[in-house]
């Protein structure tokens, strides 16, 4: 940087940076700050969208929503800098990326609506996501039918995929698994995409299903594709078939189970019962289990009353995260249901010693939803 910014000075001093390639070169390789700097040095004349699109992009990666909104604005007030498609998926990506959904998808419409600018698949890929994660199926739809009308969704496998993840994430398993079987190319992530949405919808069944078809049309799953099936799984109860498919994963697909594929297979045996398998599992788990795996351990003990696996599973969690105050309530809540009132005292009293912090009201923890 300090020899970066000795060149900015002597070009500024030569008069260089009226030169409209040497100031876009300078604006990419510095903060957001010195990036406004150098750009008000820029003679308006030479403030071209590209200039404008990399101060916005600094601003959003900044997180600075406000400052980059009032640019894109600014932009159409001269001929010369013109938003152009760039200008307006930056606006939709950076505001999801951001998780403001709500601002991307106006963007998105906005775009639409005044139709200087058509939306590319750049501009799809990013407000899709942005609608299933508020379930704007409304807006995901109007999404969609522009994909189909444009040749968009026809032609470009990662915008089918996209309309499709939209759709599972918004609950319209029909919708999604319609464009999913209409699609006339797949690549692996168009599987993945379909098996996790019906595993996130609880279509267990069927989303194993879908794994054996991929396979049978030559398709080769991923380690994206376990975790998939795994939890479709877990949701049809279908122990032995998750069992197979988990052993079956490094010998016949080359792929080796990662911690969150033994986190499936945790909720899995546990969802079903399989409690002390579960607990042997995690024993023998190659890397050391992190709080996500203890996690889904504890949330099956509260559903099938296994409370001395259940102790375990919080003592190992308050190991990992000493700082959770949920966890010492948890574990206190525990003794007092079994009347080991004296541990339960010992325990809750932890909560207020130093640097044990509460959660937010809204976060959920180890399957328990804090409320006030």
């Amino acid at each position: 940087m300090p020899l970066l910014s000795a060149l900015h000075s002597l070009l500024l001093r030569l008069g260089f940076l009226s030169h409209h390639a040497i100031s876009l070169a300078l604006l990419k390789p510095y903060p957001l700050p010195h990036i406004r700097v150098l750009f008000d040095e820029i003679p308006q004349k030479n403030r071209c969208a590209v200039a404008y699109n990399t101060l916005i992009t600094a601003c959003l990666k900044a997180r600075d929503i406000r400052a980059a909104r009032h640019l894109f604005d600014e932009m159409q007030r001269y001929r010369r800098s013109r938003r152009n498609v760039v200008s307006w998926n930056l606006m939709i990506a950076g505001c999801a990326r951001c998780r403001r959904d709500d601002m991307a998808v106006w963007f998105f419409d906005r775009m639409v609506a005044e139709g200087e600018v058509a939306p590319d698949d750049g501009t799809l890929v990013a407000v899709l996501p942005a609608c299933g994660r508020t379930g704007n199926v409304g807006a995901g739809r109007s999404a969609h039918e522009y994909a189909r009308k444009t040749g968009l969704l026809e032609s470009t496998v990662h915008v089918a995929n996209a309309v499709v993840d939209m759709y599972c994430k918004c609950g319209n398993v029909a919708s999604a698994r319609e464009v999913f079987e209409g699609m006339r190319q797949r690549s692996v992530v168009s599987w993945n995409t379909m098996i996790a949405g019906l595993s996130l919808n609880g279509h267990g069944v069927e989303g194993i299903e879908l794994f054996q078809k991929m396979q049978q049309q030559g398709v080769e799953p991923n380690a994206v594709t376990f975790l998939g099936v795994l939890g479709c799984c877990a949701h049809a109860g279908a122990v032995e078939v998750g069992q197979e498919i988990f052993q079956n994963m490094q010998p016949e697909h080359g792929v080796e189970p990662a911690i969150e594929h033994y986190g499936c297979m945790v909720d899995l045996l546990g969802r079903s019962g399989f409690l002390e398998e579960a607990h042997t599992l995690i024993q023998g788990i190659p890397m050391k289990p992190n709080a996500a795996i203890w996690g889904a351990l504890l949330s099956a003990c509260r559903a099938h009353a296994g409370l001395g696996i259940a102790e375990v599973a919080l003592k190992e969690l308050i190991n990992l995260e000493p700082w959770n105050s949920g966890n010492y309530v948890l574990l206190a809540n525990l003794y007092a249901d079994t009347g080991r009132w004296e541990e339960a005292g010992e325990t809750a009293d932890c909560v207020t010693l130093p640097g044990i912090r509460d959660l937010p009201v809204g976060t959920a923890q180890n399957g328990v939803l804090k409320v006030n």
